[in-house]
């Protein structure tokens, strides 16, 4: 199969057009805020412009977005500026009581479990992909997935046993 490359302006929205509701959810998975989850979109998608990388397929092209957004999120948590900042309350706009309560619980979780769910359930990734793109041993990725939904399940049923 030929490598497909980036091929002009037309081509280039077509590909934010595709990978901007991934990226954009991965962002805001990892970093609970539509402003840091809008930086990261914007980085994300000036990096794919700047390096013009070549991909073998669009599952390459995927594992590529989806790689570069979880290393630009670790670089923002990392940075002195993010480390001296308070966040602010946001409200985010879920259509329903029940999506609103399972991105609160989903919040609850550790980071390392937060983005396995999100990577297995929004992304449809298999645990073989996710353990390539977190740069994690598959039987690592297996664990973390199982601990995470013991977890969510325990906060699930405290939330509804009130």
């Amino acid at each position: 199969m030929k490598p497909q490359s980036l091929c002009g302006d037309d081509c280039v929205e077509e590909v934010i057009r595709v990978y901007s509701n991934m990226v954009y959810r991965l962002a805001f998975a990892r970093t609970g805020t539509t402003y840091d989850a809008d930086e990261l979109f914007q980085e994300v998608f000036l990096r794919y412009i700047k390096k013009q990388p070549v991909f073998e397929n669009e599952d390459h092209r995927k594992a590529w977005f989806i790689k570069v957004t979880v290393n630009c999120s670790k670089k923002l948590w990392g940075s002195a500026w993010k480390k001296k900042t308070v966040p602010l309350a946001e409200s985010l706009p879920f259509e329903t009581k029940e999506d609103i309560d399972l991105y609160d619980e989903l919040q609850q979780l550790p980071p390392k479990y937060r983005e396995v769910i999100h990577l297995f359930y929004y992304e449809d990734l298999s645990t073989e992909e996710i353990a390539q793109v977190l740069n994690r041993k598959h039987y690592t990725v297996r664990t973390q997935l199982t601990r995470a939904r013991a977890l969510l399940k325990i906060l699930l049923k405290e939330e509804y046993d009130v």
